[in-house]
């Protein structure tokens, strides 16, 4: 049976209400494609089977993004650093997708310039014959061309970089966006588009046929503990870094296929990077590449790159990481960056295949997607990043089609609009993140005008952003909405402690939800947010 195309008018947002995503579990348990993981890929793989018609169920154990899909470096990039190591197929993909998202999810992907600062007379040099090659290799989607500048615009543009010994710079473009706004509004359209997807919905089990073959799965709803089994007629493993752990469900003791990485980054005020550019420094001390990119009118300052042995759904910077990005950032900016100015502070984990040699370096281990298929069937995608989630989900569901599992269908995403998508949004108003849905929240406000006020006084947010969440964004906890929906939590981790107990007032207004509830979701939420703070 295929799915239902769902209308996504304004009167039909009860489409994103908890209660109507659960309708479909109690009469059906039958699923041609059923995904454990709701991060970029999972929701990508999602979004690519029901468009093709498969009766599809996304099951995400948190919430969605909240790994690696909300910490990222917030760059849609072809990967400038892949191309100095060689590897052109990987960079020309990326280029292409990049392009494909700047179309069909307009109103969060934008064009971004970057600067590379030049401090020997040869960098321009080299870094403008490489990036000509990255502008080749768009094509027509390419987002402009790479010039060289001298020293006197480069310190226009860029008022608080260091000037001394600077010869100039290079100009080039990539994508910048908002990871976890993009990776709810993919959620909202698979839903659109018929599927089913629901966050807070832990797999526990795999189930298994006569033949040890997987044919569907046990979950627990985290939000009644209610038990669930599911059948399906292919199970897609998207877990990113906790892959190991499904694939260790279908065979015990499976050795380990995933090496998490660490990447942290430091959030400062915008008057650290005032202006439109960001700054790239493409070798620092210990060969890492380094991003300074404004954000929500804050600067992101990332990333690091440490092996880690373990992972979690928190992961917690390192103090030698913090103090490789600040002595970094200050070798570069002539306003001093210390502890006391940072933000908020998080840390994210890059799912790398596991290196067959323990001393291969983390920047060296390739960052293409890899499809596994397990004896059992089982289907796991690892690997990959957020700019190729498309990518990954077709090739995902191709793989899947040429196993015989579901009948052939053509992908349809490569020119599907993304939920909310608007070309025309004016990034002044801080709302443009919104899209289409802005004018539903204006409208929100218009009816109820304490919607309007501010959640924080040195803060742009307001309150009427915290009932969509709740509402029709599929947001359950006040870490839901602070730190996905909202971003508080990533921008100004003090001030969401601040806002929490409002967060959690409106929550249980709308969840209905009693007192004992609200006050663990503040101390909850209180806690972690400590992890955010310097």
């Amino acid at each position: 049976m295929k799915p239902n195309k769902r209308n996504n008018n304004n009167n039909q947002y009860t489409l994103f209400d908890r209660k109507s995503l659960l309708k479909p579990l109690d009469n059906n348990p039958d699923w041609d494609v059923i995904i454990i993981g709701g991060g970029a890929t999972g929701l990508g793989v999602a979004l690519d089977s029901v468009t093709r018609g498969y009766k599809t169920l996304l099951l995400e154990q948190s919430d969605f993004a909240k790994g690696t899909s909300s910490r990222s470096t917030k760059l849609v990039h072809g990967g400038v650093r892949y191309l100095a190591q060689g590897n052109i197929d990987l960079v020309q993909e990326a280029l292409y997708e990049r392009g494909l998202m700047l179309k069909n999810a307009s109103h969060l992907v934008k064009n971004q310039s970057f600067i590379i600062p030049n401090y020997k007379w040869w960098d321009a040099i080299v870094y403008t014959v490489g990036l000509k090659v990255y502008d080749f290799l768009a094509g027509k989607l390419s987002f402009g061309k790479s010039i060289r500048i001298s020293k006197k615009e480069t310190s226009r543009r860029l008022s608080t970089i260091k000037t001394e010994h600077l010869k100039g710079g290079v100009v080039y473009h990539d994508g910048q966006f908002d990871d976890a706004r993009l990776a709810v509004n993919i959620a909202q359209t698979a839903i659109e588009q018929g599927a089913s997807l629901l966050n807070h919905f832990k797999v526990i089990r795999l189930q298994k046929d006569t033949d040890g073959k997987v044919s569907g799965v046990t979950a627990i709803d985290q939000d009644s503990h209610r038990e669930y089994n599911f059948n399906a007629k292919v199970v897609i493993n998207a877990t990113g870094v906790f892959t190991d752990e499904i694939l260790q469900m279908d065979t015990a003791g499976a050795k380990n296929t995933v090496r998490p990485s660490q990447g942290i980054h430091l959030v400062l005020d915008g008057s650290f990077l005032p202006g439109n550019d960001a700054i790239m420094i493409p070798k620092t001390a210990d060969g890492r590449v380094l991003f300074l990119v404004p954000w929500h009118h804050r600067v992101v300052v990332g990333t690091t790159d440490t092996l880690l042995d373990s992972h979690s759904l928190e992961p917690k910077p390192l103090e030698e990481e913090i103090d490789f990005i600040l002595e970094t950032a200050n070798a570069y900016l002539n306003k001093h960056v210390s502890r006391a100015d940072v933000l908020s502070i998080f840390a994210g984990l890059r799912p790398l295949a596991a290196p067959k040699d323990p001393s291969e370096k983390t920047k060296e281990i390739s960052r293409s997607h890899k499809i596994i298929v397990s004896s059992s069937d089982l289907i796991t995608i690892t690997g990959g990043k957020w700019t190729t989630y498309r990518r990954m989900a077709q090739d995902t569901i191709n793989k899947v089609i040429a196993l015989g599992k579901l009948p052939r269908e053509k992908c349809q995403t490569k020119h599907l609009s993304i939920h909310g998508a608007d070309g025309s949004a004016d990034d002044d108003d801080h709302l443009y993140i919104y899209g289409t849905d802005q004018r539903a929240i204006e409208e929100l406000i218009k009816g109820s005008p304490e919607l309007g006020e501010k959640l924080h006084p040195r803060l742009e947010f307001l309150k009427a952003e915290v009932v969509w969440a709740v509402k029709n964004e599929m947001a359950l906890s006040v870490e839901d909405v602070l730190a996905r929906r909202v971003r508080i939590l990533f921008l100004d981790a003090k001030a969401s402690q601040d806002v929490a107990p409002q967060v959690a007032e409106i929550l249980a207004e709308y969840l209905d939800k009693d007192e004992a509830w609200k006050q663990s979701q503040i101390e909850e939420f209180t806690q972690l947010a400590d992890q955010y703070i310097i």
